[in-house]
């Protein structure tokens, strides 16, 4: 039996060596049966896939400086062309594997009857007869085409003659198509070196902490001979076998007249020269730099709503240019963690910066003291805390800004309006029944002036005169302006931060709190001047973001652009930005905050951290404490610092350094906007800023220092259906209305988004977005 497989092998052979330089013309039916034509037709379709082809690809995203932050991939490979690869890289690859590689077209006939003859003599295949061509064919199949098909992938290591003579034919149409450096590029890049490194680039950064371009003779050698066993010569697991295995290389290369010998004899008495410790990046955003994991899971998600999948982002290589600043990252989320300390029990910091820009609002950094991760005891979130709606307590007296917006678009109000202030006062709703009673608001301290100005209000938070003013500007009013501004997650979901739950079985669908978004359950509530909802840590930066840029609202964008494998752009979907209220607003609001870190609630922390720069400031804290925040306006950043409680029991956040809950009742001091979210944005931004210039802050319009009216007012018309958005809008006095359809899941016909709204001139050219379906004209 064993003469009989002998001499079949030697047939084999003699088929490779004859029929197969011969243009692979194996006969389609003969003595040995082995291939028909459908095979051959398989064979011609493979070698096309491998000639077009590419292998998973790692994703990688990049700061704003260039360096990567994440990576997204199923197999870490990443792609490097030729001139990128060391020269001493493909001579030890083809020393080791292939010495007659640049002579031979895709099969090695003397090699194969070598091996073949070599082997049966040894009852063990002591010779390997595959060429490179060949071996990439067979890497190819499993790590590309059967990558996610075991049994595939099974086949594809057969020990058959059947699968070895498809290799063999594939090899030689693959070695007529490509030239011998493109073959052995791809080779280098395809192979696997360990268990979960794929192609040269991703080895000698984790070997060697180099790149493919650098690597050296002896680094060369190693990783060239640990392809052949990647679980043997493991250089870590097994030292003293990948030490010899490197030497055998070094040898081969001297043997086919590459390398020197007395240079690979010095060669051979260096250590192996790997990392102690070698490190793979995370797949995903779990287990990514400190700071990055929540921008990297919002980065991945924002791709996803993009029209990416998963499995794309995961192989199809590109090259993701974010926003995110590096420097200002590291700043934060060391803010963040040096305020509260990432496993403090039941407490997360968020900081989110956004740039302002006049046609987009790029997020520059998202950190939290938690990292974004499964191990809740570590410290770590899988909920992406900067980004959700993930706040359950909201941002306090933040909201008044809202109030502020929208009296002021009336015309009720400008900073130098007195406001009625008595220390506590009992209001109704604005829509009453027999049953409904006052609800009583008090101020924080007895010391406030009664009336007070504006401009001192919002330094100062009073909650008499703020709500006082909320009923007059109207709740509907207030709400519309928080969603202009950028409240718009936000107010889409439940005053509880998930989404509005209507399913009958679930008990929470008979709460208000639960059932509905929060634009319509404060639509008769007056307690939303004083930010006692769940809100987003990413939209409270973006509603500053908006103001800071003179009332020109943008969708935040953590992407400049993503490259494709071949370095081409890819077009993403773009919203485009709305002047959500007229810029003289928008600038006198922002003025009308710069006492805050002065006079107001954060005077005491700026004085602490020595910032003497103009600023446009914002504390808030919750009835009970559970959440403080602060938001803060400069010139080229807008911030939000929100400090909460975010366990599974919450409780009031007691002013202890570090932070703690007061979760037995004991009593504590409780915690302040001022004192406790403040903090971390001044020790980040004295830093980041240092000496330069003060940017200054935009002089409050004269126009809204004072109670007046301004002028004809475009009203507000985004999801309201587009007939009655033209009507609303021409019965106002603006005729010039025109409508850009946009692909999207609404309705169509309804309004996504408006070019100008509030107080601008009738002849105004107002551009609705409007809802085509899915239906846009490609």
């Amino acid at each position: 039996m064993r003469r009989l497989w002998l001499v079949t092998k030697l047939i084999l052979a003699c088929v490779v060596a004859g029929s197969c330089l011969a243009g692979m013309a194996l006969p389609a039916a003969g003595g040995l049966g082995l291939l028909s034509n459908a095979t051959g037709d398989a064979v011609h379709s493979l070698a096309l896939a491998l000639e077009r082809g590419k292998p998973p690809y790692a994703s990688v995203l990049e700061a704003t400086d260039g360096t990567p932050i994440a990576y997204l991939y199923d197999q870490y490979r990443l792609d490097t062309p030729s001139d990128r690869i060391s020269p001493n890289m493909k001579v030890a690859m083809v020393a080791i594997e292939d010495k007659r590689f640049y002579s031979h077209h895709g099969i090695d006939p003397a090699g194969t009857m070598r091996a073949l003859i070599s082997n049966e003599a040894s009852g063990e295949t002591s010779q390997g007869a595959s060429t490179l061509t060949q071996q990439y064919v067979k890497n190819y199949q499993i790590l590309v085409t059967a990558r996610n098909n075991k049994k595939a992938q099974e086949q594809a290591r057969a020990l058959t003659a059947v699968r070895k003579l498809r290799e063999a034919r594939v090899a030689v149409e693959l070695d007529s198509q490509l030239s011998k450096d493109e073959i052995l590029t791809r080779y280098l890049n395809l192979v696997t070196f360990t268990g979960n490194t794929d192609g040269v680039a991703a080895a000698a950064q984790v070997f060697f902490e180099t790149t493919p371009d650098k690597l050296t003779v002896t680094q060369a050698a190693l990783l060239a001979g640990v392809v052949n066993n990647p679980v043997a010569y493991n250089p870590w697991n097994h030292p003293q076998a990948a030490l010899q295995r490197r030497n055998a290389v070094l040898d081969a290369e001297v043997s086919i007249g590459k390398l020197d010998p007395q240079i690979a004899d010095q060669a051979k008495k260096q250590p192996l020269g790997v990392v102690a410790d070698p490190r793979v990046p995370a797949s995903d955003c779990v287990g990514v730099k400190p700071g990055f994991g929540f921008f990297c899971a919002y980065v991945r998600d924002y791709l996803r709503s993009a029209g990416f999948t998963t499995d794309q982002l995961r192989t199809g290589g590109y090259r993701i240019r974010t926003t995110v600043d590096a420097k200002l990252t590291g700043l934060t989320k060391g803010a963040v963690d040096a305020n509260v300390p990432p496993r403090t029990p039941g407490i997360a910091n968020t900081m989110v910066v956004i740039r302002p820009g006049s046609d987009s609002h790029e997020v520059a950094a998202m950190v939290a003291n938690r990292e974004y991760g499964v191990d809740a005891a570590a410290g770590q979130s899988m909920t992406n805390l900067p980004v959700e709606v993930s706040d359950p307590f909201g941002a306090g007296s933040i909201f008044k800004l809202f109030t502020t917006a929208a009296a002021m678009e009336q015309g009720k109000v400008g900073l130098n309006t007195p406001l009625p202030n008595p220390n506590s006062q009992c209001f109704m709703p604005p829509i009453v029944d027999e049953y409904t009673v006052c609800h009583t608001v008090q101020n924080d301290y007895v010391g406030y002036p009664n009336p007070i100005t504006l401009e001192n209000a919002l330094a100062t938070s009073p909650n008499v005169a703020f709500t006082d003013l909320e009923l007059r500007a109207g709740l509907p009013s207030v709400l519309t302006m928080a969603y202009r501004l950028g409240l718009r997650r936000t107010l889409a979901a439940s005053e509880a931060g998930s989404p509005p739950t209507t399913d009958p079985a679930d008990e929470r669908s008979q709460k208000a709190e639960y059932n509905s978004p929060q634009r319509d359950y404060f639509r008769n509530n007056p307690s939303f001047t004083l930010g006692v909802s769940a809100v987003s840590p990413l939209e409270l930066a973006n509603v500053m973001a908006t103001l800071d840029d003179s009332g020109k609202w943008c969708p935040p964008t953590p992407v400049r652009q993503v490259l494709d494998h071949d370095g081409r752009p890819v077009a993403l979907p773009h919203q485009e930005c709305e002047q959500v209220v007229a810029p003289a607003l928008a600038d006198t609001v922002i003025r009308g905050l710069a006492k805050d870190t002065t006079e107001g609630t954060s005077a005491t922390s700026a004085l602490k951290a020595h910032w003497t720069r103009q600023l446009a400031g914002k504390t808030g804290t919750t009835e009970y404490n559970e959440s403080v925040g602060f938001v803060a306006g400069l010139r080229h950043y807008a911030v939000s610092s929100l400090v909460f409680a975010d366990g599974s029991a919450p409780a009031p956040i007691c002013a202890s350094k570090p932070p703690r809950l007061d979760s037995d009742d004991s009593g504590c001091a409780g915690a302040f906007g001022g004192s406790l979210a403040s903090p971390p944005f001044f020790a980040a931004f004295g830093k980041l800023l240092g000496n330069s210039p003060d940017s200054g802050l935009p002089a409050a319009d004269p126009g809204y220092l004072d109670a007046r009216p301004h002028g004809p007012t475009a009203p507000w018309v985004v999801g309201t259906a587009v007939q009655h958005a033209q009507d609303t809008l021409r019965q106002a006095g603006y005729a010039r209305v025109d409508v850009s359809p946009q692909e999207s899941d609404s309705p169509k016909g309804t309004v996504l988004g408006q070019s100008h709204a509030g107080a601008f001139p009738t002849d105004t050219a107002i551009t609705l977005i409007v809802s085509a379906g899915h239906d846009v004209p490609r």
